[in-house]
């Protein structure tokens, strides 16, 4: 109990504070009890801890709204990226599945590290999207090339006279046929066998009534001995369109169609070309 009344004593005895101005007036004493001063100290050292802890706070929020932010823009970024990857890859999708190329793409390999790499996989992304974009442009060259290559049949018959040396039927004599003959009825549909153009479609005084079709890289197809030509010269035409109706006109001994390949300039055996049909 005496104890008690002493520190309650301390407690609450007087402190003077002395104000001294500089000027000539008299110096002006202030009694304070220590308590006070004490609660003044105390609370003088915890708004400082609290408004540091709040600068801290604030600097982190700002720190993690940056940093939000620039996740936003990146994310933004790769949204627009998987997007173009995955009409690429619905694009892949539907040629893949027409089984005309095996083994294209094999062993992917993803590995977790359990974080987000965004400058990694920015790059990782940009590189597939090149990628994407040469397999892309592979694709379409080699469906050019697909497309120009004569394939097929251009009317279903036998084949009467073949490539090469033989005995002409008409003179019979010995010279180079530069195409094969393939017999069918007259008025049988004639079909391209490439994509192309017609460059010629007309009268030639061996060949009867003749169509030509230039189709790119290299080819050029001819069709000849027709009843009616039904294409115009500069007209577009696709693989299995029909170009004409079969006949005999021209120099022959029956109705057929003339069918001849020429490759870079130069005549070629159509046999070759007739194993895949359109």
């Amino acid at each position: 109990m005496y104890k008690l009344r002493i520190f309650l004593k301390k407690v609450f005895t007087p402190v003077t504070v002395m104000l001294v101005p500089h000027a000539r007036t008299k110096p002006v004493a202030i009694k304070v009890p220590f308590s006070v001063i004490a609660m003044a100290v105390f609370l003088w050292c915890a708004g400082t801890i609290y408004v540091i802890s709040i600068a801290v706070k604030t600097y982190e929020y700002y720190d993690m709204k940056n940093r939000l932010s620039y996740f936003m823009n990146q994310f933004i970024e790769l949204k627009s990226t998987i997007s173009s990857l995955q009409k690429a890859e619905a694009e892949f999708r539907k040629l893949f599945s027409l089984k005309s190329k095996k083994d294209v793409l094999e062993a992917v390999e993803i590995t977790d590290t359990g974080s987000v790499d965004m400058e990694a996989l920015r790059k990782q992304i940009e590189e597939t999207v090149e990628t994407v974009t040469e397999i892309k442009k592979y694709l379409s060259e080699q469906r050019d090339i697909y497309r120009s290559t004569p394939l097929g049949w251009p009317v279903r018959g036998v084949i009467t006279s073949g490539y090469g040396e033989r005995t002409h039927p008409r003179y019979g004599e010995i010279a180079f046929h530069s195409g094969i003959d393939i017999s069918v009825p007259v008025g049988t549909e004639v079909r391209s066998t490439a994509d192309g153009i017609v460059v010629f479609s007309g009268w030639t005084a061996g060949s009867g009534y003749t169509v030509i079709i230039e189709h790119g890289h290299g080819f050029t197809t001819a069709y000849a001995h027709n009843k009616e030509n039904l294409v115009k010269v500069g007209q577009r035409v696709k693989r299995g369109d029909v170009i004409a109706l079969s006949g005999n006109t021209g120099i022959t001994t029956g109705p057929h169609v003339h069918y001849e390949v020429w490759k870079n300039g130069a005549h070629v055996n159509p046999i070759s070309y007739l194993k895949e049909s359109y």
